[in-house]
């Protein structure tokens, strides 16, 4: 409990917060009309966090926190989604995923319909569990359906690794991996909402380190702090966000040092760049991203389940009145969305933004009060 109580010391909390609102009072002094500050957090655990701990409501009207494309369940478009069922139906097959995948809705269906209705769909709690499977059933074509940012692409990797080195014929994964920072640099470009500094992702940036993120500062401007999980780390990034804004300074920082170094982790680099390539793919609300996915290399391409197994989808389709696609690029938040809280809750979800724990209109619908 010491990490709990360290970092959820009210008394700090106030200090930090007097503290953000005396520098964005200095930031209305020296630029009228500057306020308010729109700061994006891009980790779906940070809106979480931002929520539950009533982060929001300790920040002064000058401060707004805005919530980004986060949460990987909820960037997957319908047609990943799409061929993921596709491949959980094709003969002999065994899909396997992690849990949040599978209420998602697609076109025309869910992972969670598809296994209703016969296909093989299991849950698992890491791409391990599916190598294991894979071992243990001989006779089934076990897919893994690797969904996630750079936090959990390294496992699949590693797991791909495992699966040739036991020389398993009958593993193989569905990449649908997204990288953060070109969709980072999308947002910025498309000019559609004003952004001023990112909360950038504390799991992600253990991973990747936090030299990624410079061209941000250097292109065009715009802070970004690393940030760790719990309500006094979230406070203490904005502050130095604010602090930066306020001095007229761009840089990156690391408030989330316990976790996360510069460069990043190397051995969990090694492995991604063994294994995975960057590609051109789409995202859920942003469209095509260049160079912000992961395909397997042609070194690993007998593991790769979208060349084994190729299958036909009709054209993808989005409910045509969920706003989820605009909620991740910060244009629209989730009370402004018709189906939000009415036809649209956790128990009914519309789109993927209120079926995942990290989605912001999951997060809006169960600490906002507004249920519609």
């Amino acid at each position: 409990m010491r990490y709990v109580h360290e970092f959820r010391d009210p008394a700090v909390a106030a200090a930090l917060a007097k503290s953000i609102a005396r520098r964005a009072a200095e930031v209305a002094d020296a630029r009228p009309g500057a306020l308010p500050l729109t700061i994006m957090e891009v980790c779906g655990t940070h809106t979480v966090a931002i929520f539950r701990h009533g982060v929001r409501q300790l920040l002064p009207p000058g401060v707004r926190l805005l919530s980004g494309p986060g949460c990987p369940v909820c960037v997957t478009p319908n047609g990943e989604i799409d061929q993921a069922i596709a491949l959980a139906g094709a003969p002999g097959v065994t899909l396997t995923t992690f849990g949040d995948m599978l209420r998602v809705p697609g076109s025309h269906s869910s992972l969670q319909q598809a296994r209703a209705d016969g296909a093989d769909v299991r849950i698992v709690y890491s791409p391990l569990d599916a190598v294991r499977l894979a071992q243990s059933e001989p006779g089934r074509q076990v897919v893994f359906f690797a969904v996630g940012f750079e936090t959990t692409s390294p496992a699949v990797a590693g797991a791909l690794v495992e699966a040739r080195r036991l020389g398993l014929r009958n593993f193989s994964a569905f990449s649908a991996h997204k990288l953060i920072p070109p969709a980072m640099r999308l947002l910025l470009e498309s000019g559609e909402t004003r952004i001023d500094g990112f909360l950038c992702p504390g799991h992600v940036s253990a991973i990747i380190g936090a030299r990624p993120y410079e061209f941000i500062a250097r292109d065009y401007g715009v802070p970004c702090v690393v940030a760790g999980f719990e309500p006094l780390d979230v406070l203490q990034a904005i502050d130095m966000l604010v602090a930066q804004v306020a001095a007229r300074e761009a840089r990156v920082e690391i408030q989330y040092r316990r976790t996360v170094r510069w460069e990043g982790n190397p051995a969990a680099l090694r492995c991604l760049d063994e294994v995975f390539e960057p590609r051109d793919v789409a995202w859920r609300g942003l469209g095509v991203i260049p160079q912000s996915g992961l395909k397997l290399r042609t070194s690993f391409q007998e593991l790769d389940a979208a060349l084994r197994f190729p299958v036909e989808t009709p054209p993808a389709r989005e409910h045509p009145g969920c706003l989820c696609g605009a909620v991740l690029r910060g244009a629209k938040e989730p009370p402004e969305c018709k189906l939000f809280g009415r036809t649209c809750t956790p128990e009914h979800p519309i789109g993927p933004c209120m079926v995942s724990t990290e989605g912001t209109c999951a997060a809006w619908y169960q600490y906002s009060g507004i249920t519609g």
